[in-house]
C-alpha cells in the first residue's frame, strides 16, 4: 500500500482532521518512520551476522534452535498478515463488521506468535543461554527481541483500532490509521522473513 493510496482511501472523511493534504502528510510521515525502523533493523542484522559465531564456549545456534517451533511461529505471523489483507478488502467495501472480524483474527494470530516467541526465550534462558552468555546470544536476543517488541506494539495498536472502529465506524481518519497499521504489520512480516532466514535457517545449517 503506497502513501498515495492510503491518502486516497482516507480522503472521504478527512475534512474533520484537516483534509486530504493532512492525511497525505501523515502517510508520508509514517513511511519515513518505517524507513528509519528499517535502518535500525539493518544495523541489528549486521551486528548479528558479525557476532553469529562468537559463542564464547556457550551453546551454539544448532544446539538452541528448534526449527519446527520457529516454522509454526512464522506461519502464525504470515497468516495474520494475510487475514489483515482480507480486513483491508472489507475496509474498501465499507464493511465494518468484516474489518472488526479481520482485526480480531489478526490479533489472535499475532498474539500466538508472540506467546511462542516468549516461550522460546524462556526455555533458552532456563537452559543458561542468557543474553550475557556470549556475543551470539546478545545479538540474537537484541534482534529477535526488538522484532517481538514491535509485534507487541502492533497488537496494542490493533486493540486501539478495534475500539475506534466500534466507536466511530469507518471514517476517513480511522481508515487512514487502519492502512498505516497494515503497512506496519506487513513490514514486520518482511523483517521476520529476514530473521527466519538469517538467524534460524542459516544458524542450523
Amino acid at each position: 500500500m503506497t502513501a498515495s493510496e492510503a491518502a486516497a482511501l482516507a480522503a472521504p472523511g478527512s475534512g474533520e482532521h484537516g483534509g486530504h493534504d493532512a492525511e497525505a502528510l501523515r502517510s508520508l510521515g509514517f513511511w519515513l518512520y518505517l524507513m528509519s525502523d528499517l535502518i535500525v533493523f539493518s544495523a541489528l542484522f549486521a551486528t548479528y551476522v558479525v557476532m553469529a559465531e562468537n559463542f564464547a564456549g556457550g551453546p551454539t545456534a544448532k544446539e538452541l534452535f528448534h526449527l519446527p517451533g520457529v516454522l509454526a511461529e512464522t506461519l502464525f505471523l504470515l497468516t495474520s498478515s494475510a487475514v489483515y489483507g482480507l480486513a483491508m478488502i472489507a475496509l474498501h467495501k465499507g464493511d465494518a463488521r468484516g474489518v472488526r472480524l479481520g482485526l480480531v483474527v489478526t490479533f489472535l494470530l499475532g498474539l500466538g506468535f508472540l506467546v511462542m516467541e516468549l516461550r522460546e526465550f524462556a526455555q533458552m534462558i532456563a537452559e543458561g543461554a542468557t543474553p550475557q552468555r556470549s556475543g551470539f546470544l546478545s545479538a540474537f536476543f537484541t534482534l529477535v527481541g526488538t522484532h517481538g517488541a514491535h509485534v507487541a506494539m502492533g497488537l496494542l495498536w490493533m486493540l486501539v483500532m478495534l475500539a475506534q472502529v466500534a466507536a466511530k465506524g469507518l471514517t476517513g481518519p480511522v481508515a487512514g490509521r487502519l492502512l498505516r497499521l497494515g503497512m506496519f504489520w506487513h513490514f514486520l512480516d518482511i523483517v521476520w522473513i529476514g530473521v527466519f532466514t538469517v538467524v534460524y535457517l542459516l544458524g542450523v545449517v
